[in-house]
């Protein structure tokens, strides 16, 4: 067998207590780690050049080209757990140690590379604090002067089977898992919580809604949809933990006092701004805050046509940026420019259609629609106007009449969306909810919302329709992580109710009914007018029994939606609902009193 010597950065990790993990749930655990590697794991070593050449079954081996793209690797990754980690009870958290060791190997034929250098960096993993990443002496001095990192020099260390002392340095990451205690329900719903969120273990920002200057509230659409764009360039920005949308509006129209706004959605920074628009021309201001202290960092103002609108967001998204981390390079603000129609017209008919779905009835999605199409006729590449524009036809055909015509256009729209939208995470999102509800392909909708979270990991619509979509059709294990990941993200979101459906459809699978109960009554909740919530409700409290309970939700759900009728609320989950849960909804509603 051929061999060869080569200098490599060598990183080992090792999820800590995987045998306690699997003894308690193996499967739950597999699947986990499984979606870890998938989604988090293989995607960030690739982004930093490495090559998986070893894997065993709770852990990996990695080269790196250099200690620098290894150590950037392993912090991408340790942060990104500290945020899944958040609220998930000690012993159920899925933490790794690392260690990263650069020196000379030995690559075999088949790629597998052997040597003291992989040696050491295993040894290291070993001694690594949980959720920590320990570096060798000679990966340390390789790294010190390139990254912002602080590092406690643990002296020489006896490491077991090497015969020489290493000198090690140890990077914490975030807070320990074992310092952090979280209940199962401390996931935000709609009450702001009683003690301040913690803060993620890297940059985050809450952008408020910017203040309509001008004066004419047909404009108010225009401001909005500013801060989503600036919202959304800044999520795709790895190195940021940014609020979403939905959460950071709450405020919109209130005096706020900036730090009790970092307190309550457990951010360092906050973006605070307003937008004046006269005829052709726009200006926009903007001020980032550090919310502990209240002292402004930054402010400045930009003016321009609606031609540059565009480049004056991209501007503003730069500014903040540079100001909140300065050493990400501008590749990095160049990725968080996200794809926008070519014409403006096209974005000010999509903006105009965005408030006509908040309803979710066939009057207003009739009025979006028609927006919609406009926008297309001027861009028919636009993929977030054939997103918007299949949910509008989904509406119509929940609410309207199950018209096979409006189902057609609907899947047409959506995987038109798809198509145009590759790098678009929140068309992504919505297009992958239609495609499971109205063409029944689970496949096409579960990749849809990886490939979302690939862009943005920051996407609360791909985690809440994501955690809909396996909490039906899916793996529960994955739901329940999507679900409680979107509640962290966007605490106060209008549809956290997707959150709590998806998690008591995922009781109702494990046959948790008074679980599931509980989670179906946070969902109706955070959405009191949305009817379809009160069905599942009475379901799960029927099939656990509580029959007296189950017709009350009933009646209500009569009292909102006058036509529901059991055999078509079937006939349409049925066709991509897993068969455990076709079983549970079936027999409460028999036994829930609605009409057939």
């Amino acid at each position: 067998m051929s061999e060869t010597r080569k200098l490599a950065a060598i990183l080992a990790a090792d999820l800590v207590g995987f045998t306690r993990l699997t003894s308690a749930d193996e499967d739950r655990t597999l699947a986990r780690l499984r979606a870890l590697r998938s989604d988090l794991i293989d995607p960030t070593i690739a982004v930093h050049n490495g090559r998986v050449f070893k894997r065993t079954g709770d852990g990996v081996l990695v080269e790196f080209r250099s200690a620098v793209d290894a150590v950037r690797c392993a912090m991408e990754v340790q942060n990104a757990m500290v945020d899944r980690n958040a609220g998930v009870l000690d012993d159920r958290r899925i933490v790794f140690r690392i260690g990263i060791h650069i020196g000379d190997v030995v690559e075999e034929s088949d790629g597998d590379l052997m040597g003291d250098a992989v040696n050491i960096a295993a040894r290291l993993e070993g001694i690594a604090q949980p959720g920590a990443i320990c570096l060798s002496e000679q990966a340390y001095w390789q790294v010190k002067a390139r990254l912002d990192i602080a590092v406690s020099d643990l002296g020489p260390t006896q490491l077991k089977n090497i015969a020489e002392p290493v000198r090690a340095f140890s990077i914490a990451v975030g807070v320990s898992p074992q310092a952090k205690s979280a209940g199962p329900g401390q996931s935000a719903g709609l009450e702001k919580p009683s003690t301040p969120l913690p803060l993620p273990d890297k940059p985050s920002i809450a952008v408020l809604a910017f203040q309509n200057m001008s004066g004419d509230p047909e404009q108010e659409y225009f401001a909005d949809g500013m801060v989503e764009d600036i919202i959304t360039g800044l999520s795709r920005i790895k190195w940021l933990f940014v609020i979403a949308r939905n959460s950071s509006f709450i405020y919109k129209g209130r005096a706020v006092d900036i730090k009790q706004v970092g307190r309550d959605l457990g951010v360092r920074y906050v973006l605070e701004g307003s937008v004046r628009k006269a005829g052709g021309r726009v200006r926009i201001t903007g001020q980032l805050v550090e919310a502990e202290t209240g002292t402004h960092l930054w402010a400045d103002k930009f003016d321009g046509v609606l031609d540059d609108v565009f480049d004056l967001q991209d501007r503003i998204t730069a500014s903040v940026v540079g100001i909140i981390e300065p050493n990400l390079f501008q590749a990095e603000i160049e990725r968080a420019r996200r794809k926008r129609p070519d014409n403006l017209g096209a974005y000010d008919l999509f903006l105009r259609a965005v408030p006509h779905f908040q309803s979710v009835m066939p009057g207003d999605a009739d009025i979006a629609i028609g927006l919609l199409e406009q926008a297309l006729k001027l861009d028919p590449c636009y993929a977030s106007a054939h997103a918007l524009l299949a949910c509008g036809m989904e509406i119509r055909v929940l609410r309207g009449g199950f018209n096979e015509a409006d189902a057609a256009a609907g899947v047409r729209h959506a995987r038109l969306a798809l198509a145009h939208g590759s790098d678009d995470a929140t068309a992504l999102s919505f297009a992958a909810l239609v495609i499971l509800h109205l063409d029944h392909d689970f496949e096409a909708a579960s990749n849809a919302i990886a490939r979302a979270l690939s862009l943005n990991g920051s996407c609360a619509f791909a985690l809440y329709w994501g955690a809909h979509i396996h909490a039906f059709s899916g793996d529960p294990v994955i739901a329940e992580d999507y679900a409680n990941r979107a509640l962290r993200l966007s605490p106060f979101d209008p549809i956290s109710k997707e959150a709590y459906l998806a998690l008591g459809c995922v009781r109702l699978r494990e046959q948790r009914y008074d679980d599931a109960a509980a989670f179906y009554a946070k969902a109706v909740q955070a959405s009191p007018r949305f009817s379809s919530i009160y069905a599942w409700h009475a379901i799960a409290l029927a099939v656990a029994g509580r029959i007296k309970e189950s017709n009350l939700q009933a009646r209500r759900l009569l009292e909102l939606e006058p036509t529901f009728r059991v055999r078509s609320f079937v006939d349409f989950f049925t066709q991509f609902s897993r068969p455990e849960l076709v079983d549970r909804f079936e027999e409460g509603l028999r036994r829930s009193g609605l009409p057939e």
